[in-house]
């Protein structure tokens, strides 16, 4: 390798596209073309097509199953039932409760009993329809509420249906207040609706094991939950990231990883499963249905005295994430305010419903819209406004939380109010204009259903409090794997970690720091698999915070070595030297070397597991430093409601967030208007209705979510208050806006009808009081 010649040339401009700007994605152009390749476009010749069948009832003893004409059809290869599982027949993200295939009983509608491999994925579902099954049916159990507190309820589980329940004690139990007020509030089941139905393809490997190219939000938990069905060591389940078509949370579960593996080293072939429409409301879990009881007490001049709450998380027929779920709707139970007194009490259980785990706000959005409620309902017995009633009580850094946990970076609750007021409000609809209403501009106008009667105008305030990374005690990490070298005359940055890229950015993010960290414009981001160390779930806003901070961590080890060698071959300090622009920079802003000189043929890598400040468990008060960090959203929302026929129309829906730091400007908008779509769906129109245990509507004909008809205008103010304790003083993006959107339109709406509305979502007999 030649020694570098010293240039003296001057400092060239900064690389585009490092952190605070806002590179186009990658993969941005391909999805909108049409033309990523997602989960459900994995293709080999010779593979076999699986399909699952599944429970009717809710809750069911097996007598039998008969597989005999399902195998005798042609062109099928296998149809596997419990006692084909190699392994244990029992997996789940933190209690392994869930069976692989039912055995004895089933406990939901939906769960898959036996599972077919044929030639054609129409073979698939005609055998699967010639299994017959003999079923004891049984009367499921699907109040939350008894599954707590009935004795005579049935145990769904050994140890009985309490899954989880966390007491949060603060202060005097029997603190009395001048004012006080009461209530009782729902929150129906919301799915995740991502568009890219349960999708992969599992290939047996000449190694006697299997590689399955998966959709899912964190490859090593399947991994690990797989090599415990399959009975394998984990280099011998191999899983790599395949196209994602969404996921906010429901990918965290396995749902046909374990399926398609049996099948393929059973038959000795490739398989592939996607589930359908229907299937997909049946093959993953949901967000919690919550009951919530209230009651606040305060001064007269609307300080805060104490916050009494019980809140129950209906889980479902398995665990999932549930104790997780638990644990924030519990210690985010007050919201963002400051209360000497707190008794919270939040139950996780079981019953015989759709299981429930993981999705976006992950416990705190049941929590706001009770204690968001609240406050309305405060300020108006105070005779308030709503927003100073919480400005009043807003917490902020030094502050204290519920669980004795000390608020220790920002936390503008206050400034993010006033913000979202301060914006300027749409114009009233002029019945004076002689053009008269633009009736698409009504709620149930573009049908022609109102031309203005009964139209009334609300506005609404909420604010919201999240939690980011995992909490609790958790070993919350990280690895990345950087390499630095040079390809095609320049200085290439490669990136390899398992965090997986479900739509939300991480990828562009990945490139921006990298090149940030490294002054080099090429960054190759290597497809995630589970070849390097975890990279965690993206879920619980994380992903930016701890890949990031590994990717960060290991680019600087690379960035350190390569100035040392430059320093070493320069004769001069590394201490004074920095990478700018695939430059060597010295103290006096000369160049002194190329990068690509530096290092010629060399490759530098470093591998670094990266860690964010530990947590702790709560104790038995459900005290103690539970949260790496707090993110705050604020929402106000402005609507029009047709008070007789029932039909809400948001107007507008304004946010104020802190980020930390926005590292790219562009993708946190987006982040923070999708999350708010999201709250929107869960305040108007979406509800996985269950009667019974039976699920009524599994389909988007009849679970409806925002479209583009329904996503209001939004002003979004993102102010950039850093976390000292986090990487670039990044703050966790994507869930806060999901949280205080809800309570905001809600609020909204009381406030045009004045209505006590006290279940999501608001339905049109909710508003005019007729079925």
């Amino acid at each position: 390798m030649s020694t570098p010649t010293r240039t003296d040339q001057n400092l060239g401009t900064d690389i585009a596209g490092g952190v605070g700007e806002s590179p186009l994605r990658p993969d941005g152009t391909l999805k909108v073309k049409g033309e990523f390749a997602y989960s459900s476009d994995l293709w080999l010749t010779g593979m076999l097509w699986g399909a699952t069948l599944r429970s009717p009832h809710p809750s069911a003893r097996i007598r039998s199953i008969d597989i005999t004409e399902a195998v005798r059809t042609d062109g099928v290869y296998a149809v596997l039932t419990h006692d084909d599982v190699p392994g244990d027949n029992l997996y789940g993200l933190e209690h392994a409760d869930q069976p692989v295939l039912a055995g004895d009983v089933v406990r939901y509608q939906g769960e898959p009993v036996a599972i077919v491999a044929a030639d054609h994925p129409e073979t698939a579902r005609r055998a699967v329809n010639k299994i017959v099954v003999s079923y004891e049916v049984q009367e499921p159990l699907v109040d939350p509420e008894r599954a707590v507190f009935d004795d005579t309820a049935p145990a769904l589980h050994a140890g009985g249906n309490v899954l989880r329940h966390l007491p949060i004690r603060k202060g005097d139990p029997d603190a009395t207040a001048d004012v006080v007020v009461y209530g009782e509030y729902e929150v129906g089941m919301q799915d995740q609706a991502f568009l890219g139905p349960e999708s992969g393809l599992a290939v047996p490997a000449d190694d006697g094991g299997i590689d399955l190219y998966i959709a899912t939000q964190w490859l090593h938990v399947d991994q690990k939950q797989l090599c415990r069905v399959l009975g394998m060591p984990a280099n011998k389940v191999r899983l790599s990231l395949s196209g994602v078509g969404g996921a906010f949370g429901a990918r965290e579960d396995l749902s046909m990883q374990a399926h398609a593996c049996l099948f393929a080293l059973h038959t000795g072939r490739p398989v592939k499963m996607m589930y359908s429409r229907e299937e997909s409301f049946f093959g993953h879990v949901h967000r919690h249905p919550a009951k919530m009881r209230y009651e606040h007490g305060a001064t007269r001049d609307g300080k805060l005295v104490y916050v009494k709450a019980r809140i129950i998380l209906d889980g479902g027929a398995y665990a999932s994430s549930t104790p997780a779920v638990v644990a924030n709707a519990a210690t985010l139970g007050v919201g963002p305010y400051k209360v000497r007194n707190v008794s919270v009490d939040c139950y996780g259980v079981y019953t015989n419903n759709p299981p429930c785990g993981a999705m976006r706000g992950f416990g705190a959005v049941q929590a706001a819209f009770g204690y968001e409620s609240q406050m309305d309902k405060l300020a108006d017995e105070l005779g308030m406004d709503p927003v100073e009633v919480r400005r009043r009580n807003a917490l902020h850094e030094g502050a204290t939380m519920p669980t004795g946990q000390v608020v220790d970076s920002a936390a503008p609750v206050e400034e993010l109010l006033e913000r979202v007021k301060a914006m300027p409000l749409p114009a009233e609809p002029d019945a004076s204009d002689e053009d008269g209403y633009d009736l698409r501009l009504l709620p149930g106008g573009v049908s022609n259903t109102t031309h203005g009667e009964g139209v009334r105008r609300g506005i609404g305030y909420a604010i919201g409090i999240k939690n980011v990374c995992f909490s609790e005690g958790f070993d919350d990490y990280s690895t990345a794997q950087v390499t630095l070298k040079v390809n095609g005359g320049d200085a290439v940055a490669t990136v390899y970690t398992a965090a997986a890229e479900v739509g939300q950015g991480l990828v562009t993010v990945q490139q921006q720091i990298a090149r940030t960290e490294l002054g080099v414009e090429r960054v190759v981001i290597q497809p995630a698999d589970t070849g390097v160390g975890s990279g965690g779930s993206t879920s619980a806003s994380r992903q930016t915070y701890v890949t990031g901070g590994a990717v960060k961590a290991a680019c600087e080890q690379v960035r350190t070595r390569v100035l040392r060698q430059a320093a070493k071959k320069l004769d001069l300090p590394a201490n004074q030297l920095r990478l700018h622009a695939g430059k060597i920079v010295s103290a006096d802003e000369t160049v002194v070397a190329a990068v690509v000189d530096v290092l010629g043929d060399e490759a530098i890598t470093e591998t670094v597991t990266w860690r964010h400040r530990p947590t702790y468990p709560l104790d038995d008060n459900g005290q103690g430093n539970a949260h790496v960090q707090y993110a705050f959203a604020a929402h106000r929302a402005v609507v029009d409601v047709d008070v007789e026929l029932g039909l809400v129309r948001v107007v507008q829906l304004d946010c104020a967030q802190d980020v930390g730091k926005a590292m790219n400007p562009d993708a946190v908008v987006g982040q923070i208007h999708g999350g708010s779509a999201q709250g929107l769906g869960l305040a108007v129109m979406e509800e996985i209705q269950v009667s019974g245990g039976t699920v009524r509507n599994p389909s988007f004909t009849d679970y409806l979510i925002p479209t583009i008809l329904d996503m209001p205008p939004m002003r979004v103010d993102v102010l950039e208050l850093a976390d000292p304790n986090a990487p670039y003083g990044l703050r966790g993006v994507g869930e806060p806006p999901t949280i205080s959107s809800t309570p905001a339109i809600v609020a909204a709406i009381r406030n045009a009808t004045g209505l006590d509305l006290t279940r999501v979502p608001v339905q049109p007999h909710h508003i005019t009081g007729t079925p």
